[in-house]
């Protein structure tokens, strides 16, 4: 049962004003309890309390995110924890993963109400930086971990290893890590596959490597990845979802693993994946 709501948007007021005020309403009229987050709060200037989103993720039982793909990235990896469902709105302009429209939210919410509205589960990835042997860190992301080179470094050499077993030295722009979620995007424009989100997998697709043979593979996501760094000659970075990261020191190593973490994502029950990405791509047009 759905006791407490939780919005979390995108903070560009007049969308903001426009749409969470009448969305208050509807969800008082049946009695569910609404948290804001700090953003949206801040950006409406009055309504229910706004609390941090990571503190959100434990006072919810269903999360409305409002915004494009990166606000539902920011906030699936905020309260993933959780184990919240996200029903996410796109106010944005492409949305992969924010497929409900403002004229499907409240029929959708209607059936999410009453348990009758179907799910998608996703995996989530574990970045984690080890230096000298010792953790420095991990970060998770629903889309991809991305290792790359600074605005003005030359090419990274690199090497990468699965399940210890060195697959080999690349030469690139940089490595992208992605789930079956963010197959579709950066790894897509780096030339990597459109992978099924029901799959259990990861993608490995180099960025502009200098050899052909450098091809994207499709891994089990049981797998761990390795990234060795050690042969670069330039700064390396690992950003998680495009949004957060970290600098690489000499000899540091990252290690990718499937997180225990995963996303529930709500959609439309008329709106199957390949619809989507027919819609997005444009599959078929000229």
């Amino acid at each position: 049962m759905i006791h407490t709501a939780g919005i979390i948007s995108k903070p560009i007021r007049e969308r903001i004003c426009e749409v969470v005020p009448p969305l208050l309403q509807w969800l008082f009229a049946r009695k569910i309890d609404v948290l804001l987050d700090e953003e949206t709060r801040g950006c409406l200037g009055f309504g229910p309390e706004g609390i941090s989103r990571e503190a959100l993720g434990a006072k919810i039982d269903l999360a409305i995110v409002l915004g494009g793909d990166g606000t539902l990235l920011s906030a699936a990896r905020a309260i993933s924890g959780h184990n919240v469902p996200i029903l996410p709105v796109n106010l944005g302009a492409l949305g992969f993963l924010t497929s409900v429209t403002l004229d499907e939210l409240y029929p959708l919410l209607e059936e999410t109400l009453t348990g009758k509205s179907p799910t998608s589960t996703r995996i989530m990835l574990d970045a984690e930086v080890r230096s000298n042997g010792v953790s420095a860190g991990r970060q998770s992301a629903l889309n991809d971990a991305v290792a790359n080179k600074g605005a003005l470094a030359r090419m990274l050499d690199f090497d990468v290893y699965v399940n210890q077993e060195h697959i080999g030295r690349y030469r690139a722009d940089g490595l992208i890590v992605a789930t079956p979620t963010g197959s579709t995007a950066y790894s897509l424009a780096a030339g990597g596959p459109i992978v099924d989100p029901e799959l259990d997998a990861f993608v490995v697709t180099p960025i502009c490597p200098h050899m052909l043979t450098n091809r994207p593979l499709v891994i089990p996501s049981s797998a761990r990845i390795d990234l060795d760094f050690a042969a670069a000659e330039e700064p390396v970075y690992v950003t998680l979802d495009g949004q957060t990261g970290f600098q690489l020191k000499a000899n540091d190593r990252v290690t990718i693993t499937k997180s225990e973490k995963r996303v529930t994502l709500v959609r439309p029950p008329n709106k199957a994946y390949f619809e989507i990405l027919r819609s997005k791509l444009r599959w078929g047009e000229r």
